[in-house]
């Protein structure tokens, strides 16, 4: 996956038409975790940078929404992958591939951020770190396609400032429905998405699309 600079940091958007996300290539999450094909739920995913941040928008057609009933946007949603959400796995360290990022947002603008060990017996206690990011959301009932951007600061997910050519280990899942599907980017050939093993690649870059 590429990554392609910005100029300097816009409001969050949700339209896939400014130009700000459609001159970066897209990727898509359209298999289930075997690699199994799910093209009614093919989501295609972008994403750029800036010096300080990282963006993605996630564009997700769906059958029906599974939503968490009580939603609460403005504070951090804990097990909000019970419900639906598009998700970012991202870690900088090639080393220790088993400590990375999870960032979550749901179609209503509930969102989570995990700092994952998965040394730790029990990993999802990183929901208690803050990496400051930001989301921002859009249900088009009529077309059955939700769209999430997310902002992430690169101080959360790297000591080294941002540059061309810098690389970073990234999956990208969904979870959709009251049937659970579970939709990826790159199988992990597991019933979890957290097999960092599988993950791909997100390259910073300088050039246009």
């Amino acid at each position: 996956m590429e990554s392609t600079k910005a100029d300097k940091d816009v409001p969050l958007t949700t339209n896939p038409g400014l130009s700000f996300w459609s001159s970066t290539p897209p990727v898509y999450a359209e298999t289930d975790t075997y690699g199994k094909p799910l093209p009614r739920y093919r989501t295609e995913v972008r994403s750029r940078w800036t010096k300080d941040n990282l963006y993605f928008l996630f564009i997700c057609p769906y059958e029906k929404l599974h939503l968490k009933p009580d939603p609460h946007p403005k504070t951090e949603t804990f097990q909000l992958w019970d419900w639906d959400v598009a998700e970012v796995f991202i870690g900088s360290d090639f080393e220790n591939i088993r400590h990375y990022k999870e960032f979550e947002v749901s179609p209503r603008g509930e969102w989570i951020d995990l700092d994952i060990d998965l040394s730790k017996p029990h990993h999802e206690e990183g929901w208690k770190w803050n990496s400051g990011f930001q989301v921002a959301t859009r249900i088009d009932h009529p077309a059955h396609i939700w769209y999430a951007a997310m902002r992430i600061p690169f101080s959360a997910l790297d000591k080294r400032a941002p540059a061309d050519g810098i690389t970073f280990r990234v999956n990208l899942f969904r979870s959709q429905g009251p049937d659970h599907k579970l939709i990826v980017w790159q199988p992990t050939m597991s019933d979890t998405f957290h097999v960092p093993e599988r993950f791909g690649t997100l390259k910073l870059s300088t050039r246009s699309k």
